[in-house]
C-alpha cells in the first residue's frame, strides 16, 4: 500500500450503526445481481430500492459505472431525499457513516473478498475510506475486523464532487477510484471481473441514530460487510 495509508490494528473493533457483527455462518440467499460495465463514456447503471434487511421499499437509488485506462467512476444518485442530513463538523474519515451516505465495496476477483476498498461519501461531499480485512466475510462477532485508513485521497488519485438538488429532493455524488489500488495497471481494465456492492443510509433529525438502510444486494442482516452478497461485475 501506498504511504498515505495507515495500517490500524483494530481486531473485533464495535460495529458502526450501518453494519452490527454477522453470525459465523451466512444464511441462504438468493443469487446476487450482476453487471456488465463498459468504458467511459458510457455507462453501467443499476437502481435499488430494497431495504436491509426485509427489503422492504425504499427509496429509489441509482449508480453508474464505467472505466477508463486509470479509473473506475461511479455515480450515485440518491433520489426521494427528505434530510439531506450530515454532520458539519465531521472531517475526512471521520464516523460520517452515522449519518446519511451513499457508499460502494470493491473487489477485483470473482470470490467472496476477505479484503475490500470501502468507500463513502456524505450529502456535503465529506468522504471515508479505507481497505477493510473481514477475513469471516460476515463480520462475525468476535472475529478480526480491520480497517486501513486512506489519508491521502487527493495523492492517490480519489476524488468525489456531491451536488444538492433540494428542490427535487435529488443529490449526487461522482467519484473516481484508481485502478491501480485493485492491481489493474493502465490500460488493462477491459475483461477483468470485480465483487462490489452498493447502499445507502438514510436518517433525520427526528430519528437520529435510528437508520434506514438500502442496498443493491441486501444481506439478509443490518450488516454491510457480508461479501457473499456483493455482486458480480465485468468491465466489457
Amino acid at each position: 500500500m501506498s504511504s498515505t495509508v495507515i495500517i490500524g490494528l483494530l481486531a473485533a473493533i464495535a460495529a458502526p450503526v450501518f453494519g452490527r457483527p454477522g453470525t459465523q455462518q451466512v444464511a441462504a440467499y438468493d443469487a446476487v445481481p450482476s453487471l456488465s460495465v463498459p468504458a467511459c463514456p458510457q455507462l453501467g447503471s443499476i437502481k435499488y430500492s430494497q431495504s436491509v434487511p426485509d427489503k422492504s421499499p425504499f427509496p429509489e437509488t441509482q449508480v453508474d459505472l464505467c472505466y477508463d485506462d486509470t479509473s473506475l467512476k461511479i455515480d450515485f444518485t440518491a433520489y426521494d431525499e427528505q434530510y439531506f442530513y450530515f454532520n458539519s463538523s465531521h472531517q475526512m474519515n471521520d464516523p460520517i457513516y452515522e449519518y446519511e451516505v451513499m457508499e460502494c465495496f470493491v473487489y477485483r476477483g470473482t470470490e467472496d473478498p476477505q479484503t475490500y476498498l470501502e468507500f463513502e461519501v456524505s450529502p456535503n461531499n465529506v468522504t471515508w475510506h479505507a481497505f477493510i480485512y473481514n477475513p469471516s466475510k460476515v463480520r462475525a462477532s468476535g472475529a478480526v475486523f480491520d480497517r486501513f485508513f486512506i489519508t491521502d485521497p487527493a495523492l492517490d488519485g480519489i476524488s468525489a464532487a456531491t451536488t444538492l438538488d433540494k428542490t427535487n429532493k435529488i443529490w449526487k455524488s461522482s467519484i473516481s477510484l484508481p485502478l491501480g489500488f485493485f492491481n489493474v495497471d493502465n490500460g488493462a481494465a477491459n475483461g477483468t471481473q470485480w465483487r462490489m456492492n452498493f447502499f445507502r443510509t438514510i436518517t433525520s433529525p427526528e430519528i437520529f441514530p435510528n437508520q434506514t438502510l438500502g442496498a443493491w444486494s441486501p444481506p439478509d442482516q443490518a450488516n454491510f460487510h457480508m461479501s457473499p452478497f456483493f455482486g458480480h461485475i465485468q468491465f466489457v
